[in-house]
């Protein structure tokens, strides 16, 4: 599942690694891959990624096999980080001139042979090969939305180059979640994107919004998800009950 949108502050590294950690508690083996230089996904799963980490520029550019390069998070018992370092920064410059340049991702995931039950990409707030990488590996596109103002806009690009994916290099790939975030209920401007997130996008958009919260952003400064850090906090109960619509989305039960 790719985790994307090029509108940077929605909340993706926040939702990659939060719904991770709930599918794991909720017993699922997970794997996050980062794929943002700043490594903040990395950060928050209490994951080293100085620059002599092997990390996943090292899969990219390199070859190296993923299994090099995943550790276990230490706080969840089933969830597991390939880090990012700042060396990912000029991966896109490098990527240019290499084979199949865009498949290289994939490639390493479909070797990677140990079991896994889920697995989050966390994309860069842009649209360049990194990301493209990742909606080549993907199956599904998980698209955070924050209830603001112009929450829509430039979305239009992110979806149309989904479909350019899908039409010349992956054909499974399709956007099955919208997940609203930083949902301030006691605003209308809040209600009014929710609902015209809701008339675009339908079905997709996951029932439970992710509240604003102190507790969501604190956590990462303390190398945790909102899972270990706050697990009563309103932030981490709505991120469980999001992994569970998504897990039962995900064997085709429709709630």
């Amino acid at each position: 599942m790719v985790v994307a949108n090029q509108k940077g502050g929605v909340g993706k590294t926040t939702t990659t690694v939060n719904l991770a950690a709930s599918l794991a508690l909720h017993g699922a083996r997970v794997l996050v891959v980062d794929l943002d230089p700043q490594g903040n996904a990395s950060t928050a799963l209490g994951i080293d990624h100085h620059a002599d980490v092997p990390s996943i520029y090292d899969v990219l550019v390199e070859s190296r096999p993923l299994s090099e390069v995943v550790q276990p998070v230490p706080d969840v018992e089933g969830l597991f980080c390939a880090p990012a370092t700042i060396d990912l920064a000029g991966a896109e410059i490098e990527l240019v001139s290499l084979v199949a340049r865009e498949s290289r991702l994939q490639r390493a995931i479909t070797a990677y042979e140990q079991p896994l039950d889920y697995i989050l990409i966390d994309c860069p707030p842009s649209l360049g090969l990194l990301t493209v990488n990742a909606l080549v590996a993907g199956q599904e596109v998980l698209i955070p939305i924050q209830c603001e103002y112009y929450a829509l806009e430039g979305l239009g690009q992110l979806l149309r180059n989904v479909d350019l994916v899908r039409g010349h290099l992956n054909p499974t790939l399709h956007v099955s979640t919208i997940l609203l975030t930083m949902y301030d209920g006691r605003t209308r401007l809040a209600s009014q994107v929710a609902d015209e997130v809701r008339s675009h996008f339908g079905e997709e958009v996951l029932r439970t919004s992710i509240p604003r919260s102190v507790r969501i952003s604190e956590a990462p400064s303390y190398g945790q998800t909102v899972l270990t850090y706050d697990p009563g906090s309103s932030g981490a109960l709505s991120y469980l009950e999001a992994a569970r619509e998504i897990a039962l989305k995900g064997v085709g039960v429709h709630l």
